[in-house]
């Protein structure tokens, strides 16, 4: 019983649920994470099912969202993480960070090793930020940081 409880679908569930709640709350996601007491793009992540929210996070979310406490439980699991299924995603706003690393992700890869030597930068040791900041030329731009400690490769 509690490895379905704990299944991936399961968690998935709770994600729905929360995101409904979201919207019938008419909440942001920046309210959610005030709440959580963490930044808004981990208690995204984590409410969308990409990361384990800490047990006061996770109850403090439960509780804005009014979640039971098996799905508290289940904002607590580590999860297993990957939203996007194999393939190219058809998602517009998620295609063209697809479409962004295409063109130009040989170029980040040859700067960050240019300045930085062979190694990767760490998904986990990471920090995320978007904002929205006004267009000289007029609308809007989208500035979004990834912030990663750089690991470098060790030889054995």
């Amino acid at each position: 019983m509690i490895h379905a409880q704990f299944s991936p679908t399961a968690r998935e569930a709770v994600s729905v649920a929360a995101v409904a709640a979201k919207t019938s709350k008419d909440l942001t996601w920046q309210e959610i994470a005030d709440a959580a007491g963490l930044s808004v793009a981990f208690v995204t992540a984590a409410v969308l099912g990409q990361h384990a929210l800490p047990e006061d996070s996770a109850k403090a979310v439960g509780k804005l969202l009014d979640l039971d406490e098996d799905a508290v439980l289940l904002l607590q699991t580590i999860p297993t993480r990957g939203s996007i299924p194999g393939g190219i995603p058809t998602d517009p706003t998620i295609y063209r960070f697809y479409e962004m690393l295409q063109v130009y992700g040989t170029t980040l890869k040859a700067l960050v090793h240019e300045q930085f030597g062979d190694g990767i930068i760490s998904a986990i040791n990471f920090k995320l930020d978007v904002k929205k900041v006004a267009d000289p030329e007029g609308g809007e731009r989208a500035v979004i940081t990834l912030d990663g400690k750089y690991l470098p490769t060790k030889p054995f």
